[in-house]
């Protein structure tokens, strides 16, 4: 009798999905899939396959965090003996052999509530953006404070923990960790790979608007839980507003004084974050051309990650609930064949 199942996520994932369902399909599990609001004929796929799917209701916004708490309940609804869950989104593929890993991983850890793995780009030479997810997925093993959305879980303290907060549009992952963490519970990240993940993202329109996502969720984060003892992502929202806004803010408003010296004062600090960036990447082992690319993108980031903070404050004011943030490039105009 299995003591894992998986729970799927997705919307418009195009082919990248029936790589994940056929992965899946190949693993002795039961596995739920989750769409919200596909138009690419995803639930078709799904169905074909034969894997139970559950179909958002389009009314209440759209969140990943809502996504995998439906599933899960779906889950334990159908196979109630389950025990750990695999929460994987549509545009990854599973490595063969990961489920029995972590859930082998939990059950000889009583007080681990999370297990994730090394999540690889399937093609990080596709573009300077997937060159830089490869690096973000690339991080140490041991015990951690947060685990991606790809990991097994412990059923029990996630539910203890009430799962992901549905509310949040981005960083539902370890803001769940957080709360998990308060309780007593461990994340862990293994050295074992994990999945394959498919960014596809090839325009820096879409890094950008990436970017703007993650600026959004420091400031809902922050703004969540920055006064408790964690000073959850207070330094990292600090950071974004400081050279994101107040030191361009600065340096402008002080060029007509001094004849334009605050702006190549200005140019002269950001390369010397970029510098301290890169030096610190090269100590983590990354190749010198990587690290630059990554010092270079991590400090233009500050710019559409302001307009994320800016966001989520302007609409917490308004009292708006901010809507999903989407940069990933649709697959609805072209339908999946749905053939298997």
């Amino acid at each position: 009798m299995n003591t894992f199942g998986v729970v799927v996520i997705g919307r418009n994932e195009g082919l990248r999905l029936r790589q994940c369902l056929l992965s899946l399909k190949k693993e002795a599990a039961p596995v739920v899939y989750v769409d919200s609001g596909s138009t690419d004929g995803s639930v078709d796929l799904a169905g074909l396959l034969e894997i139970p799917t559950v179909e958002l209701d389009p009314s209440i916004p759209f969140s990943a965090a809502r996504a995998r708490n439906e599933g899960l309940a779906r889950l334990k609804q159908l196979h109630p003996q389950v025990e750990f869950v695999q929460f994987i989104d549509g545009d990854c593929e599973l490595i063969p052999g990961w489920l029995e890993t972590a859930a082998r991983a939990l059950s000889e850890h009583p007080d681990w509530a999370v297990v994730c793995g090394r999540l690889i780009e399937r093609f990080p030479h596709l573009s300077i953006y997937n060159r830089l997810c490869n690096m973000e997925w690339n991080q140490p093993s041991g015990e951690t404070e947060a685990s991606g959305g790809i990991a097994m879980m412990r059923i029990s303290a996630f539910r203890e923990v009430r799962g992901f907060n549905p509310v949040l549009i981005a960083g539902e992952e370890p803001e769940l960790c957080l709360r998990l963490r308060r309780r007593g519970w461990k994340v862990w990240r293994l050295a074992s790979e994990m999945a394959l993940h498919d960014a596809q993202m090839t325009r820096f329109s879409e890094w950008w608007t990436r970017s703007i996502r993650a600026g959004h969720a420091y400031a809902e984060g922050s703004w969540l839980h920055g006064s408790a003892p964690e000073r959850y992502w207070v330094k990292e929202s600090r950071s974004i507003w400081l050279w994101g806004l107040i030191l361009p803010l600065v340096a402008l408003g002080c060029a007509g004084w001094v004849h334009g010296l605050s702006l190549v004062l200005l140019l002269g600090v950001y390369g010397l974050q970029v510098y301290r960036v890169y030096r610190y990447m090269c100590g983590r082992q990354f190749k010198a051309e990587d690290s630059l690319l990554y010092a270079l993108f991590c400090i233009l980031g500050k710019f559409p990650q302001i307009q994320g903070q800016l966001r989520f404050h302007f609409d917490r004011l308004l009292g708006h609930r901010s809507p999903v943030i989407e940069y990933k490039a649709s697959f609805a105009a072209a339908k999946l064949n749905a053939q298997t």
